[in-house]
């Protein structure tokens, strides 16, 4: 039998042939372009998309924003055109200042653009108590339908009808509850004008919004809750722990990404609250926010509410910075996170 040659044998001793470690790794780099440039390919057309409904409305408004509306002067009393307006809008928003016939002044009370510190101040406070409530709310509703008993099923079924129902229908149902003579008067036996003075319209407005949202984070609560194995509580057990320890040390550190989450996106919807306070109360007593503002401004001057929009997208970009950068909402980072543990 004839001898196989030298450099043949070499190469199938080394393993450099055809199907050597090398040409394996050149040919994963391949298989990796061709699945990242398919990938790319599928992407781009949402990304186009997405740069059409959300970042040109966007640009739109800020350069919108810095137009002056067109109407009377108040100086002149003759109808002006508009043109630029630089900055002045965001310096009547946030320094309060109106045009008046003797120069920019403080605008005067009752106006809208004296309004715009009470009306941040309003949806933050909405935002905080609502939130806060429907967190603790939600938080136990979900520790319940995470149990297993009898008629589960039937609960989480019962309990998305309140987040089911329309926003303006609850603002509604809420509005007939309140009234002089509905029913949360008549239960309770008192008179009190829910939507006439500013405690009871703000309280009236935080029932409702707890009543309607509570499910949600009670949902998304839950599907953190479902993350936990039973054996991490089977051996909380085993050692002795205590309902309250095993709640504080185990199932409060393993939900709080999707806790956080949760928080972030209803504190996120919340700052933009608008059906409720304007069907229930069209803004009156301490309830205008900051989107009812822009609402109310938009029947004056489009230029200016674009302005107060802006820095409304402002206020909720920060808040929502805020909770990623530093509390942990991070959604992607979380499940990237929870992939890798094995």
């Amino acid at each position: 039998m004839q001898a196989e040659p030298l450099t043949r044998r070499g190469k199938k001793g080394t393993g450099e042939g055809p199907a050597g470690p090398e040409n394996k790794e050149v040919g994963q780099d391949r298989k990796q372009k061709t699945q990242g440039r398919a990938a790319a390919l599928l992407i781009i057309p949402s990304m186009i998309v997405l740069g059409i409904v959300i970042v040109y409305p966007v640009i739109d408004a800020i350069i919108m924003s810095l137009q002056k509306d067109a109407g009377l002067d108040p100086v002149t009393g003759s109808f002006v055109a508009g043109g630029f307006a630089g900055l002045y809008n965001y310096i009547h928003w946030i320094l309060q200042q109106c045009n008046t016939p003797s120069g920019q002044a403080s605008c005067p009370a009752g106006t809208l653009g004296s309004q715009f510190w009470s009306a941040t101040g309003t949806t933050f406070l909405l935002t905080v108590i609502t939130v806060a409530l429907e967190t603790v709310i939600g938080f136990w509703m979900a520790i319940i339908m995470s149990r297993t008993f009898r008629g589960r099923s039937a609960l989480r079924a019962a309990v998305l009808v309140p987040w089911a129902i329309p926003t303006a229908v609850t603002a509604k149902l809420w509005f007939f509850i309140f009234a002089f003579d509905g029913i949360a008067n008549t239960l309770f036996h008192t008179s009190i004008l829910w939507t006439g003075s500013e405690v009871p319209a703000r309280a009236a407005i935080i029932i409702a919004d707890v009543w309607k949202t509570t499910p949600f984070m009670a949902l998304l609560i839950l599907a953190g809750l479902q993350m936990i194995p039973d054996q991490v509580y089977e051996a909380a057990k085993v050692d002795g722990a205590t309902a309250w320890q095993r709640f504080t040390q185990i199932t409060l550190p393993l939900v709080k990404p999707a806790l956080m989450v949760a928080i972030l996106f209803r504190t996120l919807d919340a700052l933009r609250m608008y059906d409720l306070p304007a069907i229930m109360t069209a803004g009156a007593n301490g309830t205008t926010t900051l989107s009812i503002l822009v609402v109310n401004q938009i029947r004056i001057g489009f230029n200016s509410a674009a302005a107060l929009s802006t820095i409304t997208f402002l206020i909720i970009f920060i808040v929502a910075f805020i909770f990623v950068r530093f509390l942990g909402a991070n959604a992607v980072e979380s499940a990237t996170n929870s992939g890798k543990v094995k």
